[in-house]
C-alpha cells in the first residue's frame, strides 16, 4: 500500500482512503476518522431519492416548487433561474451536477431527512450522515455542520454504488448518472482532467456510453468513466467518487479539515524557493493551497492505480 504523506500546513486533519474494486486499499491516512464533509452528505439524499423513484414511491416527474424558506445562497444554479418548479429527477440532477443548495433543500423537504437517516442506517454507516438542510447561517438551534463522514465508510459506499450493491442496480445507476455530471473537478479529479484527458464539464456516463459506441464523440476520455461528489466549506475540502477504465474501478474518499480562526488577511507568507507559488499568501490561503496539493496527490494515486 502506498504511503501517502499529505500536507499539514495550518494543522490540517486528513481522512483518506483509495481502494480497488476488490476492496484492496492502495493508500490511506486515518481512514476511520470522522470529519466534517460539507456537501458530500448530499450523496445520501441522492441515494434515498433514487430508491424512492426506482421503486415507484415517488414519481420522477413530480413537480417540486421552491419556497422562500428554502432559499440559500452559494453553490447552485436554481437560484439564478426563473422557473419556480422542476421535476424530482431534474432537482436531483442539479444536486449532482452543481451541488445546488436550493435544490438540495427542496428535494430534502420531499424525501425527508428522517428517510435519509434511515437509508444511512440500512447502509451500515455510523460515522457518515447528512445532519440538516443547507443554511446560510447556523445557530445553536441547528446541527453544527451539514454532514460528517469517514474516508473508510465513504470509499466503501462509493464502491457499492459503483457495483450496484448500495441500494439496487437501478437506483445506483441513477445516482452514478447524477454524479457523473458534477462540474467540480478541482480536487482529486483535477489530475484526471490534466493527465487523463477528462473534460471537466462533459464527462457524464451518458457521454461515456455514446463514446463507447462512437469514438468520434468529443469531450470524453476513451475508456474512462468518472463520477464524484465534492464538499467545500470554511475549513473543509472533501472529494469522494470512482473512476473506471477498461472494467477496472478505483474508488476514493479524501477529506481535509482545519481551523479557519485568525482571518484570511493575517500573516502573509514569505515563501522560500520550495514554495514559490505560496509567496504572499495569507496563512488561511496557504492552508487551502496545501490542501488542494494534497488532493492532487490523492488524484495521482487514483490515476496510477486505475491505469496500472
Amino acid at each position: 500500500m502506498s504511503g501517502l504523506v499529505l500536507p499539514d500546513a495550518g494543522g490540517v486533519t486528513w481522512s483518506v482512503l483509495v481502494q480497488t474494486d476488490e476492496g484492496m486499499p492502495v493508500g490511506a491516512v486515518d481512514a476511520e476518522s470522522a470529519l466534517r464533509t460539507a456537501s458530500v452528505g448530499k450523496v445520501l439524499l441522492l441515494l434515498e431519492t433514487a430508491r424512492a423513484v426506482t421503486e415507484g414511491e415517488v414519481s420522477g416527474d413530480e413537480l417540486l416548487t421552491r419556497t422562500v424558506d428554502e432559499w440559500v445562497a452559494d453553490s447552485g444554479l436554481w437560484h439564478t433561474m426563473a422557473v419556480e418548479s422542476l421535476p424530482v429527477t431534474d432537482v436531483a440532477a442539479l444536486v449532482g451536477a452543481v451541488s445546488d443548495n436550493l435544490a438540495t433543500n427542496v428535494l430534502l423537504r420531499r424525501i425527508g431527512l428522517d428517510a435519509v437517516a434511515r437509508r444511512a442506517v440500512v447502509l451500515g454507516l455510523r460515522a457518515t450522515a447528512l445532519h440538516d438542510r443547507v443554511r446560510d447561517v447556523r445557530t445553536t438551534e441547528h446541527a453544527a455542520t451539514l454532514s460528517t463522514g469517514s474516508a473508510a465508510e465513504l470509499a466503501g459506499l462509493m464502491a457499492r454504488v459503483a457495483a450496484g450493491t448500495a441500494v439496487s442496480p437501478a437506483a445506483d445507476a441513477l445516482v452514478r448518472q447524477w454524479l457523473s455530471a458534477n462540474v467540480d473537478l478541482s480536487m482529486v479529479g483535477s489530475v484526471l482532467v490534466e493527465q487523463a484527458g477528462v473534460d471537466p464539464i462533459a464527462h457524464s456516463v451518458v457521454l461515456a456510453r455514446q463514446a463507447a459506441a462512437d469514438s468520434s464523440v468529443a469531450g470524453h476520455a476513451p475508456g474512462l468513466v468518472l463520477w464524484n461528489k465534492t464538499g467545500t466549506d470554511d475549513g473543509v475540502r472533501a472529494d469522494v467518487g470512482a473512476v473506471t477504465r477498461h472494467g477496472r474501478t478505483v474508488t476514493w474518499a479524501a477529506i481535509a479539515n482545519w481551523s479557519v480562526a485568525g482571518g484570511r488577511g493575517a500573516d502573509r507568507i514569505e515563501a522560500g524557493p520550495a514554495f514559490e507559488a505560496a509567496a504572499g499568501m495569507s496563512r488561511a490561503d496557504l492552508t487551502t493551497w496545501a490542501v488542494l496539493r494534497g488532493m492532487r496527490q490523492v488524484g495521482e494515486l487514483v490515476l496510477d492505480t486505475v491505469t496500472a
